[in-house]
């Protein structure tokens, strides 16, 4: 079987409101997940004895409207670099081999505020639908404006 082609995508935004602010919400994934889709996901969870505090920990949520399962895994996370990555450990809607980082920092000629980005590499399965890609691309573009909203003063 060929290897599926794998896909970057990369979001930023400059936050009202200080790193540590920031990153004390963000570091949780269960937060990050309700400021993101907020009504868009329902049960969202800790699995297999996971936590915020725990390194790897496993989670899932249901996204919304079609209730797909989506299973994670946040995998490293940085208190000194305010970074988070975590992976899927399975198919979720077309997307498999899922692996994101995003990282808080100062704004260093602006106190108070501070930079998010978010990286993302992804494979899309072949039956995916035509336009899947652009839709998922917008769904990231709407996902860093959430977090953006979330934190506007």
């Amino acid at each position: 079987m060929a290897l599926l082609p794998k896909y970057s995508v990369y979001h930023s935004a400059v936050l009202d409101a200080g790193p540590d602010e920031v990153w004390d919400e963000v570091r949780d994934m269960m937060v990050l997940l309700d400021i993101v889709f907020g009504d868009g996901v329902k049960n969202a969870h800790w699995t297999n004895g996971g936590s915020a505090r725990k390194i790897p920990s496993l989670f899932e949520f249901t996204l919304l409207p079609n209730h797909d399962l989506a299973q994670e895994e946040v995998v490293g996370r940085s208190e000194t670099d305010r970074s988070l990555t975590y992976r899927s450990v399975a198919q979720v809607l077309f997307i498999v081999d899922y692996l994101a980082t995003y990282r808080v920092r100062p704004v260093t000629n602006e106190p108070g505020r501070s930079f998010i980005d978010w990286r993302r590499e992804f494979r899309v399965v072949p039956d995916a639908p035509d336009g899947f890609l652009d839709d998922l691309e917008a769904l990231f573009a709407q996902e860093i404006a959430a977090v953006k909203a979330h934190f506007t003063g």
